[in-house]
């Protein structure tokens, strides 16, 4: 029996030799030196260390940003956030623009009263109670900002087109000082807008 085993451990080691005969053995090129391999993986962490082409890259993207800047605040679609993009958005941006809004008035308002409280008694009572009135008339009125809204987007894009949240949007521009809204007005108040 010892025989017959150690038979058919001959013959599995002679096939296992026959089958490593037809296979190539490595990988058919010399190992690199670890030297050659660091060298062949080696990039800069920064990037190039010339100065001249640094002050390039830094007056580029500059000249990038401002154009983007001076793109968005003149309303260029390509250069809008995308809150601010879209046709509708650019009507309700145009809508609110050409009106007067109580919103606007807010904040003179707020530091009028903010230096009335400092003035003991019955001046401070009516400072609070005169901003409250006008924090609800503008409330008030940017709530029929909506309304007016609403009727003329469905009017001009049709009523199954009206974008979401354009309310929202109306008054958020509505209670900002004019001159800093941004992108910049590009009507004139009283004007009908597009």
């Amino acid at each position: 029996m010892a025989q017959k085993g150690a038979a058919n451990a001959a013959d599995a080691s002679d096939q296992g030799a026959a089958a490593d005969a037809g296979r190539t053995i490595g990988k058919g090129r010399p190992t690199p030196s670890r030297k050659q391999a660091e060298a062949a993986n080696a990039r800069p962490i920064v990037g190039s260390k010339d100065k001249a082409a640094q002050k390039e890259l830094r007056r580029q993207q500059t000249e990038l940003r401002e154009r983007a800047r001076v793109g968005m605040m003149q309303g260029e679609e390509r250069y809008l956030t995308a809150r601010d993009k879209g046709p509708q958005r650019r009507y309700v941006r145009d809508f609110v623009d050409a009106r007067w809004s109580v919103g606007e008035m807010l904040i003179p308002m707020m530091l009028v009263v903010l230096v009335m409280t400092f003035i003991p008694g019955v001046v401070q009572v009516i400072s609070l109670i005169v901003i409250w009135v006008f924090v609800g008339i503008a409330i008030l009125d940017a709530v029929i900002l909506g309304i007016r809204l609403k009727g003329r987007l469905a009017a001009k894009f049709g009523a199954d087109h009206v974008q979401p949240g354009f309310r929202w949007y109306a008054a958020m521009r509505a209670f900002q000082f004019r001159p800093l809204r941004v992108p910049k007005p590009q009507v004139k108040r009283g004007a009908s807008p597009a």
